[in-house]
């Protein structure tokens, strides 16, 4: 049984390299495969998932059982051979790496840490895939086969993967020398105008909106008709009503607390309110959610 893909221009890219993976095969070995290397930037990934056999690299034999991760780099000399009783299955991955960086230059600190680096400098690994590879490689035969939408994405995005975590097998949960950065402050804005609708509907006011934006109270404005279409007074209105709805449907609190709880200055403008946005009162929108 063989199941392979073997013309198709697979491209991705990890850490402003490129890599093309012009073959990605299943197969259950029912014969051995005869010695063979890789030429310069070639690299094999492979996955036992089930069954027995032996692999001879570089002169050295080692025992193939289920769960069984091994790379193959440039110049690894090796030899497959399945048990005749119960031959492996193998998920095999033919990568070829770029030889230029795309982009720029990393820093040392990143040197340290970079996947690339480590997935060069390792030009053989054996051992047991701790790293769910299984899942990784299923799920690339599932994406290839079915061809859903955006699965060349997916693809693409499952053989990141797969490089990602076949080098953290070569780890023991070694910690990242980088990480990310603060977010943008014109990203950050948003969340803040997000959050601020969503849990402080109590207390509304542009005045403070604006201060935790580090803006005007017009360029508030400006912004939430830009991110929203809307304006503070209906962004307050808007979240002041979904609250009240909840809390409505709920039955627990009277409507006079739901007023004084939205801050409004009485009950009677808490439902003057509520009929003009919701077009009923909301005694009759409590009798409706609660039959």
């Amino acid at each position: 049984m063989r199941e392979g893909y073997n013309d198709l221009n697979i491209r991705f890219s990890v850490e402003q390299r490129n890599f093309c993976a012009p073959s990605i095969v299943f197969e259950r070995l029912l014969r051995t495969i005869p010695n063979h290397s890789h030429g310069s930037h070639s690299y094999e990934i492979h996955y036992i998932p089930s069954g027995f056999g032996y692999v001879k690299i570089n002169g050295t034999l080692y025992n193939i059982v289920p769960n069984t991760l091994y790379v193959t780099g440039p110049h690894i000399e090796h030899e497959q051979i399945p048990s005749a009783e119960d031959p492996m299955c193998e998920y095999c991955v033919y990568l070829n790496l770029s030889r230029k960086h795309l982009y720029r230059k990393q820093s040392p600190e990143e040197q340290e840490s970079s996947i690339i680096r480590l997935f060069e400098e390792t030009p053989f690994w054996f051992g047991k895939d701790r790293q769910n590879v299984s899942g990784i490689m299923g799920q690339i035969f599932r994406e290839l086969e079915n061809q859903y939408t955006g699965y060349m994405q997916q693809v693409e995005a499952l053989l990141t993967q797969l490089v990602i975590h076949t080098v953290r097998n070569y780890e023991e949960k070694q910690k990242a020398a980088t990480h990310f950065g603060p977010s943008n402050p014109s990203d950050s804005k948003f969340i803040i105008l997000e959050e601020y609708f969503l849990y402080e509907y109590q207390n509304l006011s542009l005045k403070d909106l604006a201060g935790r934006l580090g803006v005007g109270c017009r360029q508030t404005e400006r912004l939430l008709k830009e991110h929203y279409g809307k304006t503070f007074l209906q962004k307050k209105t808007e979240a002041r009503m979904a609250a009240a709805a909840i809390w409505l449907s709920d039955g627990n609190m009277s409507i006079s607390s739901i007023a004084e709880a939205l801050g409004y200055s009485s009950t009677e403008h808490f439902c003057a309110a509520f009929k003009r946005y919701y077009n009923m009162t909301a005694r009759e929108y409590r009798r409706l959610k609660l039959i």
